[in-house]
């Protein structure tokens, strides 16, 4: 489990009555959503740590739950978001669960699908609203959601990372941080940036033959 220090810890505005528990919760649970195909019936939380034993008291279970439905820290909805879940006939389960050597305040948000299989997001929350997303869907990845991020998963060939940047470089976006992990001839790349992720660079480096899955997200509230 890595340390964060007092720098990383920052008051967000905010529903409830912990920064860790409620902003940070729902700040994962929208960060999962907007990785995920938004046509799930069902959404299971694994909540591992103090997340698990104290979740129905601080109301992350609620958090969570506003975060999946696309609601931010600060959303007075937060606290009927399980009744909206139920009205929009999505169905919610929680599992008090070891995910191993991580962070006390972490979930593993799973999405379930009619007719494909589930995707899976895995979570921490470090305090003061801040979140550092760590696996999705079986990936080992780390981003934060503080920076507009693009995350891409690619055929490892020679080449591919400089195009990915060119295309970056021309739609005048700055890179702020890149991380490129491999794996069995598939490599994942996250880029954070100081410029919004339009959809028009997206498209651009999607269009790559190389290019197996990508996606964009723009900073959530904290």
């Amino acid at each position: 489990m890595k340390d964060y220090s007092v720098f990383d810890v920052l008051g967000p505005v905010m529903i409830g009555p912990s920064s860790s528990h409620t902003a940070g919760a729902a700040r994962i649970g929208k960060i999962a959503r907007n990785l995920a195909d938004n046509s799930f019936y069902k959404v299971t939380f694994y909540l591992h740590g103090s997340f698990a034993k104290t979740y129905k008291g601080h109301g992350t279970d609620k958090a969570l739950v506003a975060g999946i439905l696309g609601m931010d820290p600060s959303d007075d909805q937060i606290r009927n978001s399980l009744k909206i879940a139920e009205k929009k006939g999505i169905d919610i389960e929680f599992i008090e669960e070891n995910l191993g050597y991580v962070h006390p305040n972490t979930a593993k948000i799973v999405f379930h699908y009619e007719n494909k299989e589930s995707f899976y997001v895995i979570g921490s929350s470090i305090g003061g609203g801040n979140v550092v997303i760590t696996n999705i869907n079986g990936t080992e990845i780390e981003f934060t959601g503080n920076y507009p991020t693009i995350l891409i998963k690619y055929r490892d060939k020679k080449g591919i990372i400089s195009k990915i940047t060119t295309i970056l470089s021309n739609h005048n976006i700055n890179i702020a941080t890149m991380k490129v992990t491999r794996e069995n001839k598939i490599a994942t790349m996250v880029v954070e940036l100081d410029n919004p992720v339009e959809n028009n660079t997206i498209e651009a480096i999607a269009s790559l033959n190389e290019i197996l899955y990508i996606t964009g997200i723009n900073p959530i509230e904290r």
